[in-house]
């Protein structure tokens, strides 16, 4: 019997693929909590009005400056499976609310940090993770305390929205010129149902172009197309445009069964051809007969129409994307038809001016002066590429968080203020709960400092003295509101300054932080399957087994 068992554990047992690694326990734990943590300290420096930029440089050398979070970590191409979560949390907290992508990072990366600190007492994974759970939603009732009613439609608050999230950003120093086109546009395309606002960014649309300085940037309260007029005899500029959408081509569609036409003479050829040319003059003498001067189709437009549409004096763009058609829509009040048949002056939209202008070396359309228009256009400068790009990523930033405030109208102080009495409140909590969960709640309340401190040693300011200072702060009864002044260097009523956050944009980044860290602190056990072999290490090996085949010969 000894015999056979001991028969049977010589027998080598493969459960796993040749090749295929496996970690586990303590070691597990480790390896995902450093990967994680690596990643959330490389965004660190890129936090708060005093934060760096990073030069990331893809495979095909393209090279892009960014301080925004979701984007610096999409560019990074992250192998480790577990820094993978902290950019997936990145991209749902872009996706949500559009702001607080480094933050998010940052606090993750804290908690796992402090969960670290507590495995090594031999606090077990589940205990912390539960700790941190009522930990997050104490800390969400917390805020939801302090914040600030606001009226929604208030051009000064949503002003000192946009800015704040403009100060974090390369085009800091345009920040109060950017954040009144923000709101201006933001104001112009809200909606109010049942008795809330609803602001959706599909409805401003922006477009960049190089060129002159970020200050000629602007508000065109309707669309601008980087398209041109299709043909050289359009008029270049109309005046009370008659606007028609059509999504359908204004060309002869050729049959989707293959068909041959046998032709005996020339004059069939020519029958043909003018038969062609009639189908297609109706088709123009459709659009001018419901009245319309401006034509916009999303399909293409043959040579012969835009002959006749020239003739006519209409102008025609050709080859317009979905979405500017969709914009076109609600801009100019235009409906988009699928037939010219149904092409009907009640079909037709209006604007003041539709002109094709030179902008950089390029031609785009303007179409402007819209009666209240539903959809708008930014058109961004700037001298370099790179710095438009970046004033696109701010914007849209911007744009995410002034539509945030409108739908729901509650603001936090900015600063670190909100972390800070999180922190306070935490501490007074924990004992209430006790046991070994007090500690995961502690360990919680010092993580979400991150955020405070952080934003003090990126302004070269001292983190142990602002820290001790803003915590003595906030043990007033007025001291919840005061956070970093990262320009003066003190701590400051955060209120008074006007840094302002959106209330939506905190919660999101306490749930999404925690969710991460409990999901990479639940894992213990890492099976790594074998990568696959390229072709060329395919190649490579065959030739050495060749090459060693042959030197035995």
């Amino acid at each position: 019997m000894a015999q056979s068992m001991a028969h049977q554990a010589a027998i080598p047992v493969l459960i796993l693929k040749e090749g295929a690694t496996r970690t586990t326990g303590r070691d597990a734990r480790k390896s995902n909590i450093y990967a994680a943590r690596v990643i959330a300290e490389a965004l660190a420096s890129s936090l708060g009005p005093r934060g760096m930029d990073k030069l990331l440089v893809d495979s095909f050398g393209n090279a892009t400056i960014t301080g925004d979070g979701a984007t610096i970590l999409k560019e990074m191409e992250v192998q480790h499976p577990a820094a993978k979560m902290l950019v997936e949390v990145a991209k749902a907290q872009d996706d949500e609310v559009g702001d607080g992508t480094t933050s998010v990072v940052v606090l993750a990366g804290q908690l796992l940090q402090r969960a670290d600190e507590l495995l090594d007492q031999e606090i077990h994974p589940a205990i912390i993770t539960e700790g941190f759970e009522k930990a997050m939603q104490k800390a969400v009732e917390i805020i939801d305390e302090i914040a600030e009613k606001i009226d929604p439609l208030d051009k000064a608050t949503l002003k000192k929205i946009a800015m704040t999230a403009l100060s974090s950003k390369v085009v800091a120093e345009f920040k109060d010129f950017l954040s009144d086109l923000v709101v201006e546009a933001a104001l112009q395309v809200v909606e109010k149902r049942d008795s809330e606002y609803h602001m959706s960014l599909d409805d401003v649309k922006v477009e960049k172009k190089k060129g002159e300085s970020l200050e000629e940037s602007m508000l065109i309260k309707g669309i601008v197309l980087d398209k041109e007029v299709v043909h050289p005899n359009m008029p270049k500029r109309i005046e009370n445009a008659k606007i028609a959408l059509i999504n359908a081509p204004l060309e002869i569609e050729k049959p989707e069964w293959s068909a041959k036409i046998r032709v005996s003479s020339p004059e069939q050829i020519q029958a043909f051809l003018e038969q062609e040319a009639k189908i297609l003059k109706e088709m123009v003498e459709k659009i001018k007969a419901a009245g319309a001067n401006v034509v916009f189709c999303q399909k293409g437009i043959d040579d012969m129409a835009q002959y006749f549409l020239a003739k006519a004096g209409i102008l025609a763009v050709r080859r317009v994307k979905k979405s500017d058609m969709e914009k076109l829509a609600r801009a100019t009040g235009a409906k988009i038809v699928t037939k010219i048949e149904d092409l009907t002056p009640e079909a037709l939209g209006t604007a003041k001016l539709v002109e094709e202008r030179k902008v950089a070396d390029e031609k785009m359309v303007f179409v402007e002066g819209c009666p209240n228009p539903r959809a708008v256009s930014i058109l961004i400068r700037g001298g370099l590429e790179k710095a438009v790009d970046e004033a696109e990523r701010s914007l849209i930033d911007a744009l995410s968080v002034v539509a945030d405030v409108l739908e729901d109208p509650y603001v936090l102080p900015g600063g670190g203020a909100p972390e800070a009495e999180i922190a306070k409140e935490l501490r007074k909590y924990a004992p209430k709960v006790g046991g070994r969960e007090q500690l995961a709640i502690e360990a919680f309340a010092n993580a979400v400092e991150v955020i405070p401190r952080t934003l003090a040693e990126n302004s070269g300011l001292d983190p142990i003295d602002i820290m001790a200072e803003l915590r003595a702060a906030h043990e007033r009864e007025d001291g919840w509101k005061y956070g970093v002044n990262v320009f003066e260097g003190k701590v400051d009523d955060m209120l008074k300054l006007g840094v302002l956050e959106p209330l939506v944009v905190k919660e999101q980044a306490l749930k999404s932080a925690t969710e991460a860290a409990a999901l990479i602190l639940r894992i213990d056990d890492i099976i790594a399957a074998s990568k696959l072999e390229t072709k060329e290490e395919e190649k490579e090996k065959e030739e050495e087994k060749e090459s060693t085949s042959s030197e035995f010969d």
